[in-house]
């Protein structure tokens, strides 16, 4: 990581960038820009690049623009505040809504910056934007200067002992805890440089001073986040750290049941940096090393978080292809059926319950058990044989914690194409995922009330219930509650034929 001190150039002026790092406490490139300028602006800009896709797409209610608009309510306030503090009032954020390279480069002109901070984003099409903010920078005479914030360790920081970068996660874990110490995770002071925030200019064309505009300001909806209790910035990411802290001990326990509080629930916090990942490991590592298993089981998870970014960072094909390239010659299913399969699947109407309540969750409220991101993953790829892509673009249209590197990862482990992924022969039964993980069913109850009266031992697969059971518990199957679109039996021998192919090559399944 960059040395803390870096060096004693000092800048007149910096702009700090915050892009996938809202928050001002531990933020590795606020805390480098507060050092090295003697006076630095805070911007952020809502990229077109990113928006209009969406807007495109139908997605005008999404949850991550309203996280991202109310952190930044925070960021702001926060930044005020620290200016107050320093003496320095006036203080606040520049928001602009337009082409991120352009609108920086424009801005950091217009207030004479000779420099931009900003923190890594290994995404391709960040890397890519990174480029040109470089050289349309450069041009105009200001120097872009990135940092690791993301991540503990990034890129090629954890190589094999042939220095190569890992592709196979227990001997990367190995690397990574053998490479820890308490420097990789202390937090940077930023506030003790305070007095470096300057006060909002006068004017900036396009920009919203102190201010953070209103979602329809941006052609966006209001997504009803509020009333799914997720509470944005930094303050709600503390908050939530702090409730975990004290369940954590049973974390490895509790985190594959849907139904009851086990995971984090972390994950859009550390998706959009209102948490530091530094701040994270700080309050697990000691207690994994105390030997408490639920902080070993989420500090491995973060682990996990680094390994799939790194693997974004060093092996980009991953983006458009599989990890292994052999799995890009399996035939998945196509065509209208396939049409039709996955929308059966999106819209929660497979006739399994556990994959439908799981669906119903996410199109509800963005989220998704994790345990359930395996099965309903499996599912679509293993039972109905459609290709893991359809289902990664899903989840990264619906998920409020959606993270290009993790959300590919996790697809491709699934579909067994990935790094470390599970053999293809592994193939989940979503009955017995069900009977073991939902077993008294109260999460497919919450999400399918339509099978609430249904008794527990029926509820995993009601089409094993009798005609008198069925009318007991007010259900019709086909009418209340679609019958199985698959056999899974069936599924899964057509599943190990069409993987055959990457058993042998140049077979046609």
């Amino acid at each position: 990581m960059p040395d803390r001190a870096e060096s004693n150039v000092v800048y007149d002026a910096g702009l700090m960038w915050f892009r996938r790092d809202l928050r001002c406490h531990d933020n590795a490139a606020l805390y480098q820009a507060l050092k090295a300028c003697k006076k630095v602006w805070c911007v952020f800009v809502f990229d077109t690049d990113i928006l209009d896709p969406l807007l495109d797409r139908g997605l005008e209610a999404d949850r991550r623009v309203e996280f991202i608009r109310e952190s930044l309510v925070h960021l702001n306030q926060t930044l005020a505040q620290w200016g107050e503090d320093a003496g320095r009032p006036g203080v606040g954020l520049i928001v602009l809504h337009g082409e991120a390279v352009a609108s920086i480069t424009k801005v950091a002109t217009r207030l004479g910056v000779q420099a931009v901070f900003c923190n890594h984003d290994d995404d391709p099409a960040a890397k890519s934007r990174d480029a040109r903010a470089l050289g349309e920078l450069a041009h105009a005479g200001i120097l872009l200067k990135g940092y690791k914030d993301h991540v503990i360790f990034e890129r090629r920081e954890v190589l094999t002992q042939a220095g190569h970068p890992y592709g196979v996660f227990t001997p990367y874990k190995k690397a990574w805890l053998n490479g820890l110490t308490e420097y990789q995770f202390k937090a940077y002071p930023c506030k003790r440089y305070g007095a470096s925030l300057a006060a909002l200019p006068e004017r900036v064309d396009g920009a919203w001073l102190g201010a953070v505009p209103r979602l329809s300001d941006l052609d966006f909806t209001d997504s009803g986040l509020a009333s799914l209790k997720v509470q944005p910035g930094a303050d709600g990411a503390t908050a939530l750290l702090s409730s975990f802290m004290d369940r954590i001990e049973h974390y490895h326990e509790a985190r594959d049941y849907p139904a009851i509080k086990g995971p984090s629930y972390l994950g859009v916090h550390l998706r959009f940096g209102t948490l530091s990942v530094r701040q994270a490991v700080a309050a697990a590592y000691p207690l994994h090393l105390q030997g408490f298993e639920g902080a070993s089981t989420w500090l491995s998870e973060l682990i996990w978080r680094d390994f799939y970014h790194q693997i974004l960072a060093n092996y980009p094909h991953v983006v458009t292809k599989a990890f292994k390239p052999e799995y890009d010659h399996i035939r998945f299913e196509h065509g209208k059926h396939a049409t039709a399969l996955f929308d059966a699947w999106r819209q929660g109407r497979t006739g399994y319950p556990l994959v439908d309540a799981a669906m119903a969750q996410i199109n509800q409220t963005g989220y998704m058990h994790n345990r359930l991101r395996m099965v309903v993953a499996s599912f679509l790829v293993k039972d109905l044989g459609l290709h893991w892509r359809w289902g990664e673009q899903y989840f990264a249209d619906h998920l409020i914690d959606f993270d290009l590197a993790s959300n590919n990862g996790g697809w491709q482990w699934a579909s067994s194409s990935g790094c470390d992924a599970q053999p293809y022969f592994r193939i989940f039964n979503p009955v017995s995922q069900s009977e073991k993980f939902d077993p008294h069913g109260k999460f497919i109850r919450r999400y399918l009330p339509a099978l609430a009266s249904l008794p527990d031992n029926l509820i995993h697969a009601p089409w094993k219930a009798s005609e008198i059971e069925l009318e007991a518990a007010g259900v019709t199957l086909g009418r209340d509650y679609p019958k199985p679109m698959v056999d899974h039996t069936e599924a899964r021998e057509k599943t190990l034929r069409r993987y055959a192919v990457v058993k042998n090559p140049g077979k046609t399944p």
